[in-house]
Parts: C-alpha cells; sequence; structure tokens
C-alpha cells in the first residue's frame, strides 16, 4: 500500500513539473538553474539551527533558504534533528548554493556524537554567483553511524575561511542516481580489494619463509643479489618494480633461474622498459617457487642493502637540538644567528616547480631517457636559503611535498604525480607510484634534488636529510590517497622512502629519509595512529632489509590554541597514551631507544620534533607569557632526553593562514602596532641551551605551577 501512494505522489510531481515547464518555458531566465531533481513531496528538508552558529552569522532569507557569512577560521553549524527516520534509499546529501569565494572541503558530522571519526569531507563550495547543485553520497556513513533515526542531526564545517558569503537552500536527501550508483560500485569493489590486500600483506609480514635474500648490492653498472633456497622445487629469482604489489601478484616477470642453495646473481643495474632507461636501484627482489602451472613467492622481497656512492660526502653534524621550521629568506634571517640555530626544515613543493616542457628560463634534467624541467625562479629561493644554512654548517632537511594535479606548476606534472585515489579532502597527495611513468617522474625530480643539493663543492648549498610528506598518520588531510586501511598506505608510502632514500645515498652515503607524524600515538588522528604506523614501518624494514630512515615527530599541545600543555589530558606517561605532545615527550623517548626499533638492532634512529609550537591566542601579556611558559616546559624535557636529536619551532613567524594561530616566535609582519616583533618565547628561545637559561625561564615555573623543574620529568610505564 506505502508503494503505491509513493508511485501515485510521483507521477502528480511528474504532472506538476510537466504543467509549470509548458506555462513558463516562454519567460527568460535571469540566472542559470541547476538542473530538477525529482523529489518526493514528503521531503524532509534540513533546518539550521541557529544558536549553534559558531564563527558565522546566518540568516533565513525564505522558507528552507539561508545567508550565511563566515567570521572566524572554525566556522559550522547544526541542523536540528529532523522528524522522522530517513528513508533507506535516501543516501545522497543534496543542496542548491551561491558563494562568494572558494571554501576549504565542507566537513559533514554525524551528530549526536560530534567527533573526528564520525565525519567525512565533502568537495569544496566552488566561487559562483548562480545557483549551483552540491550532492555528497552519505551510504557508507549513514550505514556505519546507525545515523538517520528522529532527532539526529548534522553539523556543516565550512572550512577556515573568514569573511566568506555563502547562500544555501533547499537541503534534503535523496535517493542515488544511476551514475552515482555506477561509481558506488566501483568504490565498494575497490574497498573490498584494499581489504584483501591488507590481509595479504598482514601475513607476509610475519610469515616465516623458507627461503631468503641475504643482501643486495647496488654499485654503479651492476646490481648484486644474494640469498639461499630452502626445500626442493624450482625456484627464480624475481624482479619487483615500485608500481608493483608484490602481494597481489600471481606472476611474475623478470626471472632468473636459480638452483644453487646458496646463490649470487649478478645483473646489469639499467634496462629497457618501453621508453624507459630504468633504473634497478628502485627494485626489490624476491624468490618465487614454481610448482606446475602456479607460482608463489618463497622469501620476503627485499631492496637495496648496499649503494655505492658516486662521490664522498661528510656527514653533517648537529651542534646543539635548537632549530626552526619552515625557513625561509626574509629580513629577519639574522635570527638564525641570534637564536643559536643549528638545524632548519624547508618545505619543498616538488610540483610547485617541475615541468614537462621546456618553460621559460627553466632547467632540464634527464632521467629515465626523459626530459624534465625546473624552475629557475623557483630554486633561486631554494637556493639562497640553502646556501646560507650551509654558510653556518646547519643541518638541512627538506619537507617533500606533492600539489594536487589542480595546484601543480604544470597540470601535466600533476595528473602524473596525483594519486589515482587522491580525494578532495586532501591539502597534498601522496606521489603517483602506481605506474612506470608516475614512479619515473617522482624519481627525476629526487635524483634534480639530491644531484644539486648533495655536491661536494656545495655549491647550491646542501640537504642533509629528507622527511616524506607530512602527516601520514593524517594521510586524509596531508598525504592523501583516499580511505585505505592502514598497511595498503604505508605499503604506498614505504615505496616512497625508498625511492627517495636509494636516490640520495647514491649521492651521499650520509643521507637519511624521515617519516612525518602528528602528535597521535595510539589514537588515529584521522585512519591512523602514528604509533602504529611507526610499528608496521619496522615491521616493513625487518622483512625487507633495515634502511636508515628517522622520525620527524609533532607534538604540538592536544589543543593547537592552548599553550598550556602540561594539562593535555591525553597526553600520559605510559607507551599506550593516546597522545604524545610536549607534556608526555618521554613517550617517544622511550620508543625510539628500544632495540627493537634501532636501525639495525643497534643504532638509534633519528629523532627530530620537526614541527611544533605552543600558542599565544591574542598578543596580550598573560597569553604571551604562556606561550613562552609552553615552550620552556617542552625544552626542559628536551634538552635531558637524550633521544630526541633536535627541534625545529613552527611557525617562526606569525602566520595569517595558519588556522588563526599564533605559534611563532614573532609576531605577524602586518601587525599593526609591533610588526614581526620579537615575543617572549623569541627570548626564551635565545636562552635555551645558554648560561642565561634559568634566568629567562625562572618567571615561567609559577605559570606552570611548579617550583623546581625536575618536577615535570616523569618515568615511563612500558
Amino acid at each position: 500500500m506505502e508503494e503505491k501512494r509513493y508511485n501515485m505522489v510521483q507521477k502528480l510531481s511528474y504532472l506538476l513539473i510537466f504543467i509549470f515547464l509548458i506555462l513558463f518555458s516562454c519567460k527568460g531566465e535571469e540566472e542559470t538553474v541547476p538542473p530538477i531533481i525529482i523529489k518526493p513531496l514528503t521531503t524532509e528538508y534540513l533546518k539550521f539551527d541557529f544558536n549553534s552558529a559558531n564563527q558565522l552569522t546566518i540568516s533565513e532569507k525564505e522558507k528552507n533558504a539561508y545567508f550565511i557569512t563566515t567570521t572566524g577560521a572554525d566556522p559550522y553549524i547544526f541542523t536540528k534533528g529532523i522528524s522522522k527516520a530517513l528513508h533507506p534509499d535516501s543516501v545522497v546529501l543534496t543542496f542548491e548554493y551561491k558563494s562568494a569565494g572558494n571554501t576549504d572541503p565542507i566537513q559533514i558530522f554525524f551528530g549526536p556524537q560530534i567527533r573526528e571519526d564520525r565525519s567525512l569531507f565533502g568537495e569544496p563550495l566552488a566561487n559562483s554567483a548562480t545557483w549551483k547543485s552540491y550532492s555528497i553520497n552519505l551510504k557508507k556513513k549513514i550505514k556505519t553511524f546507525s545515523w538517520g533515526k528522529v532527532n539526529d542531526f548534522l553539523r556543516f564545517d565550512f572550512g577556515t575561511k573568514s569573511g566568506l558569503k555563502i547562500d544555501i537552500r533547499n537541503i534534503h536527501f535523496r535517493s542515488m542516481n544511476a551514475l552515482e550508483k555506477d561509481l558506488y560500485e566501483k568504490e565498494e569493489a575497490q574497498i573490498k580489494k584494499d581489504e584483501i590486500i591488507e590481509g595479504l600483506l598482514s601475513t607476509y609480514l610475519y610469515k616465516q619463509y623458507s627461503s631468503s635474500i641475504n643482501e643486495v648490492k647496488v654499485g654503479l653498472s651492476q646490481v648484486t643479489i644474494s640469498g639461499v633456497l630452502s626445500g626442493e622445487g624450482k625456484f627464480s629469482l624475481c624482479e619487483i618494480f615500485p608500481e608493483d604489489t608484490l602481494v597481489s601478484l600471481s606472476t611474475f616477470k623478470n626471472k632468473i633461474a636459480i638452483d644453487n642453495p646458496s646463490f649470487q646473481v649478478t645483473v646489469a643495474r639499467s634496462i629497457n622498459r618501453s621508453d624507459i632507461t630504468y633504473d634497478r636501484l628502485l627494485s626489490k627482489w624476491v624468490i618465487v617457487k614454481e610448482s606446475g602451472s602456479s607460482e608463489t613467492i618463497d622469501s620476503h622481497a627485499r631492496y637495496a642493502d648496499v649503494i655505492e656512492a658516486r662521490q664522498s660526502m661528510s656527514p653533517g653534524i648537529l651542534k646543539s637540538k635548537k632549530g626552526l621550521g619552515g625557513f625561509f629568506m626574509n629580513s629577519y634571517s639574522s635570527d638564525l644567528d641570534q637564536l643559536g640555530i643549528t638545524s632548519i626544515t624547508i618545505n619543498i613543493p616538488i610540483t610547485a616547480m617541475m615541468y614537462s616542457y621546456s618553460a621559460s628560463n627553466t632547467i632540464e634534467h634527464t632521467y629515465g631517457n626523459k626530459k624534465y624541467y625546473f624552475s629557475r625562479d623557483y630554486l633561486n629561493g631554494l637556493d639562497q636559503a640553502l646556501k646560507l644554512a650551509s654558510s653556518k654548517k646547519i643541518i638541512v632537511a627538506a619537507i617533500l611535498l606533492v600539489q594536487k594535479a589542480s595546484e601543480s606548476a604544470d597540470p601535466v606534472i600533476g595528473k602524473i604525480l596525483q594519486h589515482p585515489s587522491y580525494t578532495s579532502e586532501g591539502i597534498y597527495t601522496m606521489p603517483n607510484l602506481t605506474t612506470a611513468e608516475g614512479v619515473n617522474c617522482y624519481a627525476a625530480a629526487l635524483d634534480f634534488l639530491a644531484s644539486r643539493y648533495n655536491r661536494t663543492d656545495d655549491v647550491n648549498g646542501r640537504i642533509h636529510k629528507w622527511i616524506l610528506h607530512n602527516e601520514v598518520d593524517a594521510g586524509l588531510t596531508w598525504t592523501n590517497m583516499g580511505r585505505k586501511p592502514m598497511l595498503v598506505y604505508l605499503d604506498t608510502y614505504v615505496k616512497s622512502l625508498r625511492i627517495c632514500y636509494n636516490i640520495a645515498r647514491q649521492y651521499d652515503e650520509n643521507s637519511e629519509v624521515m617519516g612525518s607524524f602528528t602528535h597521535s600515538w595510539s589514537e588515529s588522528v584521522e585512519l591512523y595512529s602514528s604509533k602504529e604506523m611507526l610499528k608496521a614501518l619496522q615491521r616493513f624494514s625487518l622483512r625487507e632489509g633495515d634502511f636508515q630512515w628517522g622520525i620527524a615527530y609533532h607534538p604540538y599541545p592536544q589543543d593547537l590554541n592552548e599553550p598550556k600543555t602540561w594539562n593535555d589530558a591525553k597526553a600520559t606517561f605510559s607507551m599506550n597514551s593516546a597522545l604524545v605532545t610536549f607534556k608526555n615527550l618521554e613517550v617517544i623517548d622511550y620508543w625510539v631507544k628500544q632495540s627493537d626499533n634501532r636501525y639495525k638492532g643497534t643504532i638509534k634512529r633519528s629523532l627530530w620534533l620537526s614541527e611544533n609550537g605552543t600558542n599565544s591566542r591574542t598578543y596580550e601579556n598573560k597569553d604571551l607569557m604562556e606561550q613562552a611558559a609552553g615552550f620552556a616546559y617542552a625544552w626542559k624535557k628536551i634538552s635531558v632526553l637524550d633521544g630526541i636529536d633536535a627541534i625545529q619551532w613552527h611557525n617562526w613567524i606569525d602566520n595569517r593562514v595558519e588556522y588563526g594561530l599564533r605559534i611563532g616566535l614573532r609576531k605577524f609582519p602586518d601587525d599593526a602596532t609591533d610588526p614581526a616583533g620579537r615575543k617572549p618565547v623569541w627570548y626564551a628561545y635565545q636562552a635555551a641551551g645558554t648560561d642565561q637559561e634559568d634566568n629567562v625561564f625562572e618567571p615561567y615555573k609559577s605559570i606552570i605551577g611548579i617550583s623546581s623543574w625536575s618536577e615535570i620529568m616523569q618515568s615511563i610505564a612500558p
């Protein structure tokens, strides 16, 4: 009976629309309207709860139509609860909008429990003076969160931009159209495929194989692979290219027959693959056993253990733990000397300077028999910063970032390097290592940078460490390759680390790569936690040959706005702590010193606190003093925790686009009364590690609530 009633309503809807079109077909349109979507007459339009507005103003222009102006960096508003249960087929959230400017990706939270893990991102609202239709398929989230009961509600987050003016109307749910159904089914198929690969990777990492590859040595012109076979059968040594997913392969190419229980095979380092001259430096090798028509792996794969360098470079030596994050050339560069800086990080978005064609004022670089081009204008600024650092014996870590295709200097390069599973909530993308073209393009960028900034004459300055990419435990936002199971995501990240490591080691045998992580520890920040990722990264190293990777950690306070980090409730002195912030740095210090987590079991991995700072909510004296107290608290821990090698304070100078934060050592450069003025934290940073430290830090004890700095140190419960 209900179905018949629904069909009658639908027929009536079609009839009314048909009459409407006949009556008004001769009238001119004042603006472009979106295509009409047929909805039951019983559609429930979601209404905003004006009392819930945060950092935005809102008014109702007409029924179900609203005008919003964002007034801060965190504008959001709740809807009122739905009055009836959501129909099972009504899974696409739809509305119409106009926007005077582009928003960040829209974030939808599913009430009544408002948490990050009960949310998802949609496309941004694009700048439009005419009405546009916006839809987002929430089917999976509705099911996961059991959302859609009477009184359930949503929260709309409109990004981080203040001053945006947005019209929005007719917010409702509808069923999927044919295109959406097709896309959803393809996504579901990919999810199932990823889940299978996740299971295979887990089995692979914990399995004991009969045979083993013990060493891969890469010389200037040859690669030598050594190992042992166990058992009877027909064995082959097989090459696995970066774009291959080892655990999902059922047939193998480039097979070399081996029958000696203890074997050593030497092959040419370069081979031709279609139009690419491929460098086997990037490959890993595995033993495969054949049984009839089937082929199965009989060892863990192994990357290069030994890489013969083309030249000899002396290692860079850290002279202290004090550094700056996100360094760039400006009129305040004298801070390097005045603050006693001995290490810096520099952001290098490779897609901001890389071209597929010879643009004006570019440098040509050939890799893999293909030509790529790099902007001299971009490189001039980078050269200046690196040469200045080199002249002062400052250790440099480059943070390598890959922009999404739409923001790349050359859309062709952007398309090649954007991961095929990239989604719109990502600020940066994981490099595309799923194709030979993507691998060669990415490797070319790394080869260009390593050859330019690891020279014995140091003519362009030097890069000592390579941080890849940004906060991979918050990968959806900062290194996006879609929503993937952790091991599937990490398998690609390991490939990126290995490619960078192997290429850099050709030019500098001391080069080191570092993984970038947020302050999450056992608690996931988005999809993964840093602790589980580090544990799995260590497992990959154990199984596929260890390499010298370090950790670039970001132990911001629990609330980035709140400088009083000693109050962080989620930062405990347990190895199962939810977060690692300045409060409990003892946790990650303990972790990095354990023998199981060391490089080859003996060498402590580098641990840099490569992006972190405490915030001053305003420039009032109280807030400035609390910011400095937060640093003093952190420094007193860092200075005695020998597992921590350095801290790079971020931001050096307050930045208007830093989500409303004031975490710099200096004020905003455009501050009306004291442009780029030194804050109390600047002077505290200057005194740290000098004989003035205790005198300068003394006022901060009372803010923290201690009488002695020894009170802040804690032991760790393993």
